[in-house]
């Protein structure tokens, strides 16, 4: 509601955010990756700023075992696996998500150029923030589009 200055119509802005629920989607601690501390800080860096969200991860698996990941971890993505990445797509939808961040590099997602990450993607039904580190120092012709 606009409040009255001097006459002049004001609009307040609003200082708190509806985001309420946030989901993680890259590599996490414990793998030894900076990609997976960054998202693991980020996460925590988010929690402190905004106790009023709820953050979680959903990380990667590069491994077939798996890590013994903390408990924001909700659902975990095996790497070569294209149907894990729909399911993770399913599990985002239907765990009332306000928005995904996702952390990209090239070498973290599976397929052809971490092509595998493209079915997530598709299927999403919030908004999606993005944020990409270019590592490729030589992109071969499949990851240089």
């Amino acid at each position: 509601m606009p409040a009255k200055s001097n006459g002049c119509s004001v609009q307040l802005v609003q200082t708190e955010s509806e985001i309420r629920q946030i989901a993680f989607v890259s590599d996490y601690v414990p793998r030894k990756c900076g990609i997976a501390t960054f998202t693991a800080d980020l996460c925590a860096a988010v929690v402190a700023a905004y106790p009023q969200s709820r953050c979680f991860a959903v990380p990667v698996n590069d491994i077939e075992e798996g890590y013994d990941y903390p408990r924001e971890v909700r659902f975990e993505i095996e790497e070569q696996d294209l149907s894990s990445y729909q399911r993770a797509a399913d599990f985002l939808n239907i765990s009332n998500v306000d928005v995904v961040c996702l952390q990209h590099e090239f070498g973290i997602f599976g397929g052809a150029a971490g092509g595998h990450l493209l079915a997530l993607l598709r299927e999403l039904r919030m908004p999606l923030s993005p944020r990409s580190t270019p590592s490729c120092a030589s992109p071969t012709p499949s990851s240089d589009a």
